[in-house]
């Protein structure tokens, strides 16, 4: 629990910057999963502005766990996102930024997207850091209540369509998220206290709540969450 929404950028970028710095001195490189949204976009700004030279961005490949099927330079666009506020002040090598096009059709862009993975990774792919923000309906990426992607237990990433402003979409499934070596969920602001209350505090529903489905059976999950998004009367 932090205080605020700037303690909550400051300390996630300094979460992100740990584990990243971890998994190259251990490994030589290290895997990042990056979300889209405001809250990992302040983290993402604090890493570029006091961070930057603290480590060697170019052992980091960079990767997406959704995105909205819209060109890189649309505003809507998760790499965007990551682009203005990260990466074109981190200069990291090209071929290390690995994002979903989502300007093809959805379908061949998740297709497209599974080679990509599979480029990089031996096998089902295993993040060093992933990252996830939490919807006010608690949806996670772009897996969203009571959609069929819920229950996908063999393709890595899959073309939705959803109830939101972007209705067409790609996201990342529940296997590859959970087989994250270390998951850190960004949640900020009062709108997001009732879904923070029943991902943590209420029935099991993953089909109702889809960041339940978040357990990973080998890897650590790390919560924070500011002030105003903590549900009264829950412990955290």
């Amino acid at each position: 629990m932090v205080e605020d929404a700037e303690a909550l950028r400051l300390r996630a970028a300094e979460e992100i910057v740990r584990a990243v710095a971890r998994a190259i001195s251990e490994k030589g490189r290290c895997t990042l999963c990056l979300a889209g949204g405001t809250t990992p976009a302040g983290a993402y700004e604090t890493i570029a502005a006091h961070h930057a030279g603290a480590l060697d961005w170019s052992r980091v490949d960079f990767f997406w766990n959704d995105e909205r099927c819209v060109p890189p330079d649309d505003p809507s666009s998760n790499f965007g996102l990551a682009q203005r506020t990260l990466l074109s002040r981190l200069g990291p090598c090209s071929d290390r930024v690995h994002r979903m096009r989502g300007e093809i059709a959805p379908q061949e862009g998740a297709r497209d997207y599974e080679v990509r993975l599979a480029r990089v990774f031996t096998g089902l792919p295993r993040f060093d850091l992933l990252l996830l923000g939490l919807g006010d309906d608690a949806h996670i990426a772009s897996l969203f209540p009571g959609h069929p992607a819920l229950e996908e237990r063999q393709r890595w990433v899959l073309p939705v369509e959803v109830e939101a402003p972007v209705r067409h979409r790609l996201t990342l499934t529940s296997p590859v998220l959970n087989n994250a070596a270390r998951i850190l969920f960004l949640v900020s602001g009062e709108k997001k206290a009732a879904a923070v209350r029943s991902v943590l505090g209420g029935q099991r529903d993953a089909r109702t709540f889809p960041a339940q489905l978040i357990g990973p059976s080998d890897g650590h999950v790390t919560w924070l969450i500011d002030r105003a998004a903590e549900p009264r009367g829950l412990a955290l």
